[in-house]
């Protein structure tokens, strides 16, 4: 544990402006209110904002950030109050902590809601001062390096979730590689730890197979640049687990497929050299085709700039190389941090912060909370693609992003009243994918208003919110006059006077707020126009009750197994449904309807061979795709599995997949040989995610050859 002189020392160091005599007294105001406060490990509650402090000296930021950092749990945990921290550190530093402990005490919540609106608090309180998401990040950090000592799994591995899915892409998109790398690992390690075991297991073998290969790597890189006269510091590493098992995961290989699981950084002085470096690089070893990228001239969102390329490199083996300056090296390890204005005492660039605009918009539109979740992961998650306008402005976009998303990207009234799209000066249409270096120009018309089919091919968590939020403002419309129309009907019908003020009376049982509120739940068919009458006359029998109100909501189908109710868009309501035995298609899956004459739709996956017997029948075909699906239900999954033929083999397999709460509900061994065995397993998941999770964990073993899915 850092010492107070030393951590002052250190600030100093590099901000000769911090109010030392402030800084002590912030140091000892934190070790007094938290007193003999203790952690789950056992250590005095202070060490834990001290290592804050210490881990955020580390990224050189200004001393109200490393205040702020020993201050930040004394609201929350101490009898201390926001007003005492004002008065005895001013309005900034009280700012700070004041937008730290808002997100503190939510932080930990179970439910889906909760975390949702945790990082809706937390978009806001970034937006004033991204100071906030900096001492929040390293307040995370230091928790994730001591989760281990929280005694309760549950506990554990929410925490971590939420850490890997929340806070990591957030350290990722404000540039702090190092935060996210040990965030994911670190999260990694509680969420998955026999697959994280087994790849470092395949990593120690792989290691002592070859020697030390990364160092005789660096040497002879170290060796080609100094015989070509460039200065140059040569490192390298070995990924870190994560990073492995999610590329796995993504190419859906085995461990020793993955070719380029080394990484070798390369540092010059200028940009100049960055290119000759690169070309050395190119000159000497055999270059692989399509992995060439350039962030010198087109950085990343987060200001990243570097160029990436793979060669076969020394001794044969396939490398990842990054070539960039001394100066894109500290913005690449520390982000932010790195463009701080120690003297200003705050940070006034965020121009390259866009996403950040584009979150507060997401906000703006999302229904609620759980919806600006799941928009704002689409938007942090994905790897970018770059484009241009024909004015030759750059926009950055995730890949698989479409015309639809590059309008909405340029401004929501051009994406909202997109009706084409040309691509380098060719017209396409909107649903088609764009790719790095595309020229993108888009028409629009003032009639044209978003439709609800784009929903299913954007990717952009703006897109889509915009979207929702007008197709939400329609249906209520129409929801609205419908359920007044059938409420007219129904006193009509019933000789009763019909009033919207005397509605006003019974908005109250109906959690409503206005009378459209009222004709839009009873449009929208969550209540009769019967019960509404009830309410306003509770002694009402009807002489002749009707039901005037037609099905307006969602199509929906009931499968074959029991309880079982799955949402698809596209389908008529009632249709009889069934899912294709040839390919076994799971939520999250592509997928397509085909009309099957007397017994309803058939749903395949989109790749599934068997639909090449009705190309020539277009008719049959229908345009569908998953809308939600219950996460309790478990849908039949088929894999093809060839494991080593040694005791355990099978034991293995099994504990693998109950670990991921999958149950197996056919294994039927196919060959036996004398060295494997293959087997095909049919097993219960929940969607194609959780199945993906499933086959890159028993890759990840050393008793499992090969895993496929079978969809044919």
């Amino acid at each position: 544990m850092i010492q107070q002189h030393a951590l002052i020392e250190k600030v100093r160091s590099y901000d000769p402006t911090l109010d030392e005599d402030k800084f002590n007294r912030a140091y000892l105001f934190s070790m007094k209110v938290h007193g003999e406060q203790v952690r789950a490990s056992g250590d005095p509650y202070f060490s834990h904002p001290l290592e804050v402090a210490g881990i955020l000296s580390d990224m050189k930021l200004d001393g109200a950030t490393i205040m702020t950092a020993l201050l930040h749990d004394t609201v929350e945990d101490t009898g201390a109050t926001l007003e005492e921290i004002r008065k005895l550190f001013g309005d900034e530093i009280a700012g700070l902590v004041n937008g730290v402990t808002k997100l503190t005490q939510i932080e930990l919540q179970s439910s889906q809601t909760k975390q949702a609106e945790n990082l809706r608090k937390l978009v806001l309180a970034m937006s004033n001062d991204i100071r906030v998401l900096l001492v929040k990040l390293a307040d995370r950090l230091h928790n994730m390096r001591t989760l281990h000592h929280v005694s309760s799994e549950d506990k554990r591995r929410r925490i971590a979730r939420e850490t890997i899915e929340i806070y990591a892409p957030l350290a990722e998109r404000i540039g702090m590689h190092h935060i996210k790398d040990e965030l994911e690992d670190l999260s990694f390690k509680i969420l998955n730890p026999d697959a994280r075991e087994s790849i470092v297991t395949r990593l120690n073998f792989l290691e002592r197979e070859g020697g030390d290969i990364v160092k005789k790597i660096i040497k002879e890189l170290k060796s080609v640049f100094k015989n070509s006269n460039l200065k140059a510091e040569v490192s390298g590493r070995v990924k870190t687990p994560y990073s492995i098992w999610r590329k796995m995961h993504r190419k859906n290989v085995a461990i020793e497929q993955l070719s380029d699981i080394m990484a070798f950084r390369i540092l010059v002085n200028t940009i100049p050299d960055c290119y000759q470096a690169l070309g050395i690089i190119h000159s000497s070893y055999i270059v692989v085709p399509s992995r060439f990228k350039d962030y010198i001239s087109t950085p990343k969102p987060n200001n990243y700039q570097s160029l990436h390329t793979s060669v076969i490199g020394p001794l044969k083996h396939r490398i990842e190389i990054q070539i960039r300056t001394h100066e894109m090296h500290t913005i690449s390890e520390y982000g932010v941090a790195a463009h701080w204005q120690y003297k200003q005492g705050k940070n006034t660039d965020h121009k390259q912060y866009h996403w950040l605009r584009s979150l507060l918009e997401i906000l703006e539109h999302a229904a609620g909370p759980e919806e600006f979740l799941e928009h704002t992961k689409l938007e942090m998650f994905q790897d970018q693609v770059f484009c241009f306008t024909p004015a030759g402005d750059l926009i950055s976009l995730p890949r698989g992003a479409t015309p639809i998303d590059f309008g909405y990207a340029i401004h929501s009234a051009v994406g909202n009243h997109c009706v084409g799209a040309k691509i380098n000066g060719r017209m396409v249409p909107l649903r088609t994918v764009l790719h790095n270096g595309d020229q993108v120009e888009i028409t629009t018309s003032k009639s044209q208003t978003p439709s609800p089919t784009w929903e299913r091919f954007v990717v952009t968590g703006k897109a889509r919110a915009h979207i929702r939020r007008f197709i939400r403002t329609q249906q209520r419309a129409q929801f609205i006059e419908l359920g007044r129309s059938i409420l007219q009907k129904s006193f009509h019908h019933e000789n009763l006077e019909f009033s919207e003020k005397f509605l006003e009376t019974i908005l109250a049982k109906f959690k409503c707020q206005t009378v459209d509120d009222l004709f839009s739940i009873l449009g929208e068919g969550q209540h009769t126009s019967y019960e509404i009458i009830r309410a306003a006359y509770p002694d009402f029998r009807a002489k002749n009750p009707i039901d005037l109100q037609p099905i307006v909501s969602k199509a929906k189908f009931i499968p074959k197994e029991k309880d079982a109710i799955v949402s698809i868009r596209g389908l008529i309501p009632g249709m009889a449904v069934h899912y294709a035995k040839c390919c076994h298609p799971l939520p999250g899956d592509k997928i397509v309807g085909i009309v099957m004459t007397g017994t309803g739709v058939t749903i395949h996956t989109y790749d599934c061979e068997n639909l090449n017997n009705y190309a020539n029948e277009p008719e049959r075909w229908i345009d569908v795709a998953w809308d939600s699906h219950n996460e309790q239900k478990h849908y039949l999954a088929r894999t093809n599995v060839f494991v080593n033929n040694q005791p355990g083999a099978l034991a293995n397999l099994t504990t693998i997949i109950s670990k991921h709460n999958a149950n197996i509900a056919n294994l039927k061994i196919s060959h036996r040989g004398d060295t494997f065995f293959e087997f095909i397993i049919d097993i219960e998941v929940k969607d194609a995610d959780h199945l993906s999770n499933i086959i890159a964990s028993l890759r990840a073993s050393s008793l499992v050859i090969s895993v496929d899915r079978v969809k044919h």
